[in-house]
């Protein structure tokens, strides 16, 4: 492999040579592949066939035949100021980390992601940092810090008490900082869409439902606390999610409500993500024309219908089934089966691991399970590429990424070995190349 184009004329364009491209709309595998590039402009400005006998390359251009490449990776659903619940629950995050670590965290997060060939991210909420996740994707835009592009939502809509930072000690006045941003009624959220908007929102996120009756049952969250004598009963099945008596979801927004939210950030042309499991909150979301529904991997045919009929895209964030239900193996099974039924529906399918509960870096671990699901590995890589820029908002987000095409991003990612014959070669990432240049070279990234 070639190094870098020439730091002394950084912007002169170059042609990789490739002896097999995934093609992410006719879901082939194309071989013997010329792409020339202009870093100047970011873009790809042709794509053509290469003699297979071709001789010696010279630099600039690059020799990646042996090699597979990919579009970039895109993760459909991320938090890129949340690092791993393994390491500390969320709560802990949210209230008692400064603002300056959790966003040095997230550089830190970043440039995880971008390694693992992951060129952009969905940045759905902040999770307590306000509007920081803003500033962050700009300073990745302006190349002060490598990173995946960012489409950030800010803070995510919820009703009021909806999805908030639950303590027990209140009396004192002690301060936690918000997770939503809070709004009611129909005027109320159109107001919050605005304000998202406003504060340089790329998409509008919103909780259909949210389990949030913590405080009627409240549970040990520090050592020494002390748990209520006679719970109500629960089995500890996967369905206690929706039906666990200690605090079980409910939807947060009525029909007008979510519509409203909807109308308002399509007038803006804002994609609209809505975190949702049970039937009747995804069937509600995706009745008001949501771009996507977050989670929702609950087994429950009504919600696969809502969402084919509505065209609306399904992120079944499969790593926080696999997280949460730990040994729980045919708990699993389920939901990766619902997913599985989603594909044979013709759902349209984005990947996102809802990474920070899991950890930055381990992003590919959402396309794996997409695997064992059985959903085809062609069918999986176009979930992690084109259909993650669908997610975003497709011609709305400003950017066309995902496939390699004449006039789209140069965002290819460069694999060690054949996904087809091996698996694990989705983890060996050699080069990432983002907007046309190369920010990580032989794994590691290019400062």
């Amino acid at each position: 492999m070639l190094t870098k184009p020439s730091k002394s004329d950084p912007d002169r364009p170059y042609t990789i040579y490739a002896s097999t491209v995934f093609n992410s709309r006719s879901l082939a595998f194309d071989k013997d592949v010329s792409i020339r590039i202009d870093p100047k402009i970011g873009c790809i400005i042709s794509v053509a066939s290469t003699p297979p006998n071709l001789g010696l390359v010279q630099a600039p251009d690059f020799d990646l035949r042996g090699y597979t490449i990919l579009p970039g990776f895109v993760d459909s659903h991320a938090h890129v100021l949340v690092h791993a619940f393994s390491e500390t629950p969320a709560i802990y995050q949210e209230k008692d980390e400064s603002l300056t670590e959790r966003i040095l965290r997230a550089g830190n997060n970043a440039k995880a992601g971008l390694k693992a060939g992951f060129t952009t991210y969905r940045d759905l909420g902040t999770e307590g940092a306000f509007n920081a996740d803003i500033g962050i994707r700009d300073a990745i835009s302006r190349g002060i810090i490598p990173g995946p592009r960012l489409f950030v939502a800010t803070e995510a809509l919820a009703s009021t008490g909806g999805y908030e930072i639950r303590q027990e000690n209140k009396i004192g006045g002690t301060f936690v900082p918000r997770l939503s941003d809070p709004c009611d009624g129909v005027d109320g959220v159109k107001s919050a869409v605005r304000r998202r908007i406003g504060s340089g929102a790329d998409v509008i996120k919103f909780y259909a439902e949210y389990r949030r009756r913590t405080l009627r049952f409240p549970q040990p969250t520090w050592t020494g606390s002390i748990p209520i004598k006679y719970p109500p009963y629960s089995t500890g099945k996967m369905n206690d999610n929706l039906n666990n008596p200690l605090n079980p979801p409910s939807t947060l927004f009525d029909q007008d409500e979510m519509n409203a939210i909807v109308i308002e950030a399509k007038r803006a042309k804002a994609p609209v993500a809505a975190h949702a499991s049970s039937p009747e909150a995804v069937i509600m979301a995706s009745n008001a024309g949501v771009t996507s529904i977050e989670h929702g991997a609950m087994p429950f045919d009504e919600s696969l219908e809502a969402m084919k009929k509505n065209d609306t895209i399904f992120v079944p964030t499969l790593c926080v089934a696999d997280l949460e239900l730990g040994s729980d193996k045919e708990n699993l099974k389920k939901v990766l089966a619902h997913t599985k039924k989603a594909h044979d529906m013709g759902i349209r399918l984005a990947t996102g691991g809802d990474t920070g509960e899991s950890p930055h870096g381990e992003n590919v671990r959402e396309l794996e399970l997409f695997l064992e699901a059985g959903i085809p590995l062609e069918h999986t890589l176009r979930a992690a590429t084109l259909g993650g820029w669908e997610a975003c908002g497709g011609d709305w987000c400003g950017y066309r990424f995902g496939w390699v095409g004449e006039g789209w991003q140069a965002d290819l990612v460069v694999l060690e070995g054949d996904p087809r014959e091996d698996k694990g070669a989705l983890r060996r990432v050699d080069m990432v190349i983002k907007d046309g240049n190369v920010v990580v070279d032989r794994g590691r990234i290019v400062e």
